[in-house]
């Protein structure tokens, strides 16, 4: 009579979420605690809103002041062309910031941890792209209030500023995954931080949000009329201040899902192989 040798079963990790199957409730249970956690990160660490608190007033405060008078004859001239093209840049800053803290995270044995839970690994990504989305919604509402005390008329009314700002959140969702895809490629937070700052400074101030692109250089005017802040800052210029906004949106649009469909794929599958 022979006698079978059993072995013991593995134990279910992170890693065999996607084997088990786990279902859409668990999925957005996860989803819930894990967006939970990084808001009480920011709420134990208020430093960690400054930039989103006092970035978007340092901007207005520096461009409307120091260079309204020269750029556009006076400043509420000028913070009405410039204000409406910062909601793009404030939301590429936060967007590139994700990166960096999701590096941390790696750096630090946090993601160790995640790997031992039986938790959907989408969660992970999903919920730090809703932390940060919240994070943009309050940098919006400092920048516009602000703004509007300083003498700002949203000529367009509420539905249209609404408009502009769910535009520059849908693009700057799309950069999120940009970000996360740096965070995860490089090997330092400061490696994340020089990458950002070599992606954003182009992008910001070789578009129209600062200066009209018709006193540019051709070939910077090139660059401009193909950079998809310039669209962005075109379209929230022109839903705040009631103009024509023209083929702006539908640009911005198609330029998110484009960044999108490339990047995103990329960052899911790099999460997988390093989790």
């Amino acid at each position: 009579m022979s006698t079978a040798t059993l072995s013991p079963a593995p134990a279910t990790t992170a890693a065999d979420a996607d084997d088990t199957r786990i279902g859409l409730r668990a999925n957005l249970r996860h989803l819930g605690a894990l967006t939970r956690r990084n808001l009480m990160r920011i709420k134990a660490d208020p430093e960690s809103m400054l930039d989103a608190l006092l970035i978007p007033v340092i901007m207005i405060v520096l461009f409307v002041y120091v260079f309204g008078g020269a750029m556009a004859g006076n400043q509420h001239e000028y913070m009405q062309y410039m204000v409406p093209g910062l909601l793009g840049t404030t939301g590429l800053n936060l967007a590139m910031a994700l990166g960096t803290g999701l590096n941390t995270d790696f750096q630090t044995g946090v993601m160790d941890r995640f790997r031992t839970l039986p938790i959907g690994r989408s969660a992970v990504l999903l919920s730090k792209m809703i932390a940060e989305t919240l994070r943009a919604i309050v940098a919006f509402a400092v920048l516009i209030g602000f703004s509007m005390v300083l003498g700002m008329d949203i000529v367009g009314g509420p539905l249209k500023l609404l408009a502009a700002v769910g535009l520059s959140l849908v693009f700057g969702s799309s950069l999120m995954w940009v970000s996360m895809l740096l965070g995860m490629s490089l090997r330092s937070a400061q490696a994340v931080q020089g990458m950002s700052m070599l992606v954003m400074m182009p992008l910001q101030f070789g578009s129209s949000i600062f200066a009209n692109p018709t006193t540019m250089p051709g070939w910077l005017q090139a660059f401009t009329k193909h950079n998809p802040l310039s669209a962005l800052a075109d379209a929230c210029r022109a839903l705040i201040n009631d103009q024509p906004v023209g083929n702006s949106a539908l640009t911005v649009l198609v330029w998110a899902a484009a960044i999108t469909v490339v990047t995103a794929p990329l960052a899911v599958a790099r999460f997988r192989k390093r989790t």
